[in-house]
């Protein structure tokens, strides 16, 4: 059973990290890209969604800004 949890863990981690990488073409796109990345993976976790959402957006939007050649 906890080998089931942690596969499902390194998964979803991977999906999410993935989606912060499809950095999207605007700075809203941006911000709810990374949200819905952030919250995802706090679900998954067991962590406060609101909390992933908000550290998945400013992320997401720090990284599009420093890295703006990554995100396209």
């Amino acid at each position: 059973m906890q080998t089931l949890k942690s596969s499902k863990l390194w998964i979803l981690a991977m999906v999410g990290l993935t989606a912060l990488a499809a950095c999207g073409d605007t700075q809203l796109e941006q911000g709810l890209l990374g949200a819905g990345a952030g919250a995802g993976v706090a679900v998954v976790t067991g962590a406060d969604p609101v909390a992933g959402a908000a550290v998945g957006a400013a992320g997401n939007l720090v990284y599009c800004n420093r890295y703006p050649s990554r995100c396209k």
